[in-house]
C-alpha cells in the first residue's frame, strides 16, 4: 500500500508537466511586450475608474459646500 500514493504523485507530476509544455505561454518578446502593454492599459482602466468613484463619494458626501467667491478687480470698461 505504501507503493499507491507515491506512483499517483508520479502520475500527477508527470501530467502536469505534459499539459504545462503544451501551453508554452510567452513565445517571443513580442508576446512578453503585448502582455505587460495589455495588464498596463487595464491597470490605468482601473486606476481612472477608482478615482472616478472617489470623486463622486466624495462629491455627494459634502452636500454643503461654501461657494467660491470671485477673486480680483472687476473690469469695469467690459460693462456696457
Amino acid at each position: 500500500m505504501s507503493m499507491q500514493p507515491r506512483g499517483l504523485q508520479q502520475q500527477l507530476e508527470a501530467q502536469f508537466s505534459l499539459v504545462f509544455s503544451r501551453l508554452q505561454f510567452f513565445q517571443s518578446d513580442w508576446d512578453i511586450a503585448s502582455f505587460a502593454v495589455f495588464f498596463i492599459f487595464i491597470g490605468m482602466i482601473l486606476l481612472l475608474l477608482i478615482l472616478v468613484l472617489v470623486r463622486c463619494c466624495c462629491c455627494c458626501c459634502d452636500e454643503e459646500k461654501p461657494r467660491r467667491r470671485k477673486v480680483g478687480v472687476e473690469n469695469m470698461s467690459l460693462e456696457p
